[in-house]
């Protein structure tokens, strides 16, 4: 069985989830997957598939280079009675990292004004 046929359904995974410059080659008994996810649950939906195939990572015989897409996120307009930590459990991602998304706007994480407009990272 090849590499390829063996990792079948992650390379699959790996198209369906729109992985940009997805090149996938074997070469020396190791199969190399390289690309770019739009966020990090694709790229964590990616490992973890490989870990259903290998479940102790000890075959070695899979290179994942995988990036994250830069700067993807998500505009959002502050309103009355929104708080970081409430706009992040909207978006399923922490208070801190729209925080540091948007340190150009905010200075101090309690104080936020409505209508100021948020840059939330994907996640």
């Amino acid at each position: 069985m090849s590499l390829k046929d063996k990792y079948k359904e992650l390379t699959d995974l790996a198209s369906n989830l729109g992985v940009a410059d997805l090149q996938v080659r074997e070469q020396d008994n190791v199969l190399y997957i390289d690309g770019t996810v739009k966020s990090a649950s694709d790229k964590e939906k990616l490992w973890n598939s490989y870990g259903e195939i290998d479940p102790d990572f000890r075959s070695a015989d899979v290179v994942m280079n995988i990036e994250v897409a830069q700067g993807a996120s998500t505009d959002y307009t502050v309103k009355s009675g929104d708080s970081l930590s409430k706009i992040g459990k909207q978006f399923g991602v922490s208070w801190q990292a729209i925080f540091e998304a948007n340190k150009d706007i905010i200075s101090n994480p309690d104080l936020i004004q409505p209508g100021w407009k948020l840059k939330i990272p994907t996640v």
